[in-house]
């Protein structure tokens, strides 16, 4: 399955009033793995930043100057989209400034020359944390996700972030016994993938003399600071023992 994680930098917030994208990031997964064919363009937008979008992206009218007009990177834009499935944090806002631009070239909306799905990480992360902050940084952050190099916002830097925050979200979907999956089919019921538990070899891996010792020698520490024995050197007695005695002392 090909996935583009895609994110776009703007002028401002309101495409409906003229604020046009000056940055798109494009990154590519297959079947769940960074290929690292990604799409990356800025792009003039023959405006001004809002002061607020400026500190926000930092891409200056000098600097987007030179670069090519949105006219001139939209084939190739669609050509690297095509057919696959959109993966957009908030999406709503990145597609509402696509549309626009493809409506200004007088082309179809944007997401017709992709997959009809359109995954909203920020859906996704409220269903999953709600009540929480689910911003890109936010999430990068319940995740583990580095995102130190990120002093402002970049369309392919945030993308490439976003890419790493789905996966981690997503994780559960895989499996680690995927090449062990097999067919298993119940008379009269529809065929279902099921795992061949037969087919697992576990390793049991005791711990060797010198862990033993560690162990034994951290138990000795903690005795020594309660000036007593440790919780972790008492052993439940198994239920068939309490069974047992029970018995007996019923039959005394």
């Amino acid at each position: 399955m090909r996935q583009i994680i895609l994110d776009t930098e703007t002028t401002g917030l309101n495409a409906k009033s003229g604020d046009r994208i000056i940055e798109i990031g494009c990154v590519e997964l297959l079947n769940r793995r960074l290929t690292g064919n990604n799409l990356h363009f800025y792009i003039n937008p023959g405006r001004d930043s809002d002061p607020g979008a400026l500190a926000v992206h930092g891409l200056t009218t000098e600097f987007l100057s030179d670069k090519p007009k949105f006219a001139e990177i939209a084939d190739a834009l669609i050509d690297f989209v095509k057919d696959a499935e959109l993966i957009i944090h908030n999406a709503p806002f990145d597609i509402a400034f696509l549309d626009a631009e493809f409506g200004l070239l007088g082309l179809p909306a944007f997401c017709a020359h992709c997959s009809t799905q359109v995954i909203d990480t920020l859906v996704q992360a409220k269903t999953m944390f709600p009540g929480k902050r689910n911003s890109l940084d936010a999430l990068c952050d319940r995740f583990g996700i580095s995102n130190a190099h990120r002093t402002l916002h970049g369309a392919l830097l945030d993308s490439e972030l976003l890419a790493e925050v789905y996966l981690a979200m997503t994780r559960g979907q895989e499996s680690l016994v995927i090449d062990m999956i097999g067919d298993t089919t119940m008379p009269g019921a529809a065929q279902t993938m099921g795992v061949v538990v037969e087919a697992l070899e576990l390793t049991v891996l005791a711990a060797t003399h010198d862990e033993l010792a560690a162990h034994e020698a951290v138990l000795n520490d903690l005795d020594k600071a309660i000036k007593g024995v440790s919780v972790w050197r008492v052993e439940p007695a198994p239920l068939v023992d309490a069974a047992v005695a029970n018995a007996d002392a019923q039959s005394a």
